[in-house]
């Protein structure tokens, strides 16, 4: 019996994805509830089960294609083998000449053994053409992720360079005339179609741009209390929670406090109205293989440094696997980015539409600061809060800022609310 594979739920208002990669060709044996196909949405990507056992008929989508929630992509015999008949057979075949180039760097053992890592980790494993199994993963529990795949393929790469004869005197270069008659090198260009989630992160930019009055105040944070604190209760922290103690939670919770006493920079415009929260939702912004995705800690007002610092570690891990849902970045009320881990000093980083607000976190560096008339030498980090001027005034901005940074400089205004 036929049946017909569709487009699942992606999640709240996700309509369509991108056929990113089929996982299973036609004639090959599909197990119930094993991926058939990889799809790329606005944020994430997510595998298409299949229903039912037995063998894929006919693929009805092409890698690339924009496919709606419940249309329908692929075919499968319902309890069919792969060998089932002289047809099956020729459909499969007439598939790996269609596909030959591709196909052919994909070898059934590597197929085989891809099959249990994440969509993003298993489409570096045939892209790349790596036995995962010799691969030391670094994510969570030792996991595979990406640049784990990149960097094994990159040393494969240079290994085989290495071993390459030298070119004969005989080779040449190929040169192309510059300016003057001198002769250079060619240089060449590559162009890559943008994902799916790239090209929504250019539009939801773009839009916000355009749609919201932006505008950044700064300040500047003496770290040395938040580093004695972490100093000083670190090993204690991670040997009760098992989790370490990092700066995010402190500025999550300083924010949490700034958010309750300005409430315009928890809420958003809808239309003609204001919509405020009575709760917290932090979005943190985590890079990832495709881009920057930004997944929420829910109700964090009311959770602990240690819940905080493991749902940070965990969106981390799972965003470096590319094993992060829709439902993981769903929602969020304010937005905090930390580009200091990149090496950023200053920023004004864009709010996450339809937020009105975002804390930008930057690099910590000695400098000389004056403090009660004398010049000392602090750990500083500047504070970034651009903001939807159409809601937020200035005066509201500014405070919410101060508020987050008199709670970084003085943590124990964290623990009785001030």
């Amino acid at each position: 019996m036929a049946t017909e594979i569709t487009v699942p739920a992606l999640g709240e208002s996700v309509t369509e994805g991108t056929i990113g990669e089929w996982l299973k060709a036609p004639g090959d044996a599909v197990a119930a509830d094993e991926p058939i196909a990889s799809l790329e949405t606005d944020k994430v990507a997510v595998d298409v089960p299949s229903p039912v056992a037995g063998v894929m008929s006919e693929h009805r989508a092409e890698v690339g294609d924009t496919v709606e929630v419940g249309a329908v992509i692929a075919v499968i015999e319902e309890g069919a083998t792969a060998a089932a008949s002289g047809e099956e057979a020729g459909r499969k075949e007439q598939q790996a000449e269609e596909g030959r180039d591709q196909r052919e760097e994909r070898s059934e053992d590597l197929v085989a053994a891809a099959q249990t890592l994440s969509p993003a980790v298993r489409r570096a494993v045939l892209e790349h053409g790596v036995d995962p199994s010799t691969i030391k993963g670094t994510g969570k529990d030792g996991r595979l992720t990406k640049e784990d795949v990149i960097a094994a393929a990159q040393a494969k790469k240079d290994s085989s360079k290495d071993k390459a004869p030298a070119p004969t005197p005989s080779a040449t270069t190929t040169t192309e005339s510059a300016p003057g008659g001198e002769r250079r090198e060619a240089r060449n260009e590559e162009r890559v179609k943008m994902t799916r989630m790239r090209q929504t992160i250019a539009k939801r930019l773009k839009g916000a741009q355009d749609e919201a009055a932006l505008l950044t105040t700064f300040n500047d944070c003496d770290m040395s209390a938040v580093i004695e604190a972490r100093t000083k209760y670190k090993d204690v922290f991670s040997k009760k929670h098992d989790i370490r103690l990092g700066f995010m939670g402190f500025f999550a919770k300083a924010a949490c406090l700034a958010l309750k006493d300005v409430p315009s920079v928890n809420a958003y415009i809808d239309g003609e109205e204001i919509v405020y929260h009575d709760y917290v939702d932090i979005s943190v912004a985590v890079s990832a293989p495709n881009g920057l995705v930004v997944p929420v800690i829910r109700d964090a007002d009311k959770k602990g440094f240690a819940r905080i610092e493991k749902d940070i570690a965990d969106f981390g891990a799972r965003a470096k696997e590319g094993t992060l849902t829709m439902q993981d970045m769903a929602g969020g009320t304010f937005t905090i980015s930390n580009g200091g881990v990149f090496g950023s000093l200053m920023s004004t980083p864009i709010i996450n539409p339809p937020q009105s607000a975002v804390l930008g976190l930057h690099r910590i560096e000695d400098r000389p600061v004056a403090i009660n008339g004398e010049v000392v030498i602090r750990p500083m980090m500047y504070l970034a809060l651009s903001y939807d001027h159409r809601l937020i005034d200035g005066r509201e901005a500014v405070t919410a800022l101060k508020i987050i940074k008199d709670a970084i400089e003085d943590p124990t205004r964290m623990l009785i609310d001030l």
